[in-house]
């Protein structure tokens, strides 16, 4: 439901900024505005609050970025608040965030491995990724997890690349456990 719920505010508000040509702008306008609600969460407790009207809440957002952010972004705020959906605001903005990516050609890479890469090392997946996908810019994000033991895990959308030694271990136990059985 959530999914639905943001995939349909999320589409909404970037037809409006595909409408008005002002993509660029109110992708640095969300992005701002979320990082500033994530860092007062008081605000969204404030706009959650089921004993503070809805009209109190409308004057609390009028108050707090009238002049600050544009009028679209701020009627869409106001129809968040007005149809209970601030709760999914985090979700809307975040698909709106990767929709507007998706359409300027900018994949979002996550790549896991056991130990850090040097810089030369991160060029190199970047340019295969490049060259593997239809995206003309990469956005990537670099973890380390040593219980890969080795290899690397990549992830971009719903596609997952695992080439860790711990998955290869894992599948050749598992392969190790049938022959067992099978011999029993």
């Amino acid at each position: 439901m959530a999914k639905l719920i943001s995939k349909t505010y999320g589409d909404a508000l970037f037809e409006l900024a595909a409408e008005t040509g002002k993509t660029d702008d109110f992708l640095e306008e969300v992005t701002t505005l979320w990082r500033i609600m994530d860092e007062n969460p008081e605000f969204g407790s404030l706009m959650n609050h089921p004993k503070v009207s809805k009209e109190e809440k409308l004057q609390v957002l009028e108050t707090v970025f009238r002049g600050r952010i544009s009028s679209e972004i701020l009627g869409f705020l106001a129809l968040i608040l007005r149809k209970d959906r601030y709760k999914e605001l985090g979700q809307i903005f975040s698909y709106f965030t990767e929709r507007v990516k998706e359409e300027k050609g900018i994949g979002t890479g996550y790549v896991t491995t056991a130990i850090p890469l040097s810089g030369e090392q991160k060029k190199r997946i970047e340019r295969r990724l490049l060259e593997t996908t239809s995206y003309r810019e990469m956005e990537m994000f670099y973890e380390v997890d040593e219980s890969l033991i080795g290899g690397m895990i990549v992830r971009i959308k719903d596609r997952v690349v695992d080439s860790s030694v711990r998955t290869k271990l894992e599948k050749l136990t598992r392969q190790l456990y049938k022959i067992q059985l099978q011999s029993k």
